[in-house]
């Protein structure tokens, strides 16, 4: 699991519920992110990707 901040994660469901796009395309959630105003998200994917492609893959616990 990797552990991100709980505005980022709840950014994050909200793109793979919306189900818009697939969460492997990092450009696409980064967009959906923004046009959904979860700016944190969008800007901790871009500036991340190493670790969102390890939670895409192992699973994102969100940080209490």
């Amino acid at each position: 699991m990797v552990s991100i901040p709980k505005k980022v994660w709840e950014g994050l469901e909200a793109v793979r519920r919306l189900g818009a796009v697939n969460m492997l395309d990092r450009p696409g959630v980064v967009h959906w992110a923004d046009k959904l105003g979860y700016l944190e998200t969008a800007r901790w994917v871009r500036e991340n990707p190493k670790c969102y492609a390890e939670g895409v893959f192992a699973g994102f616990q969100a940080e209490s």
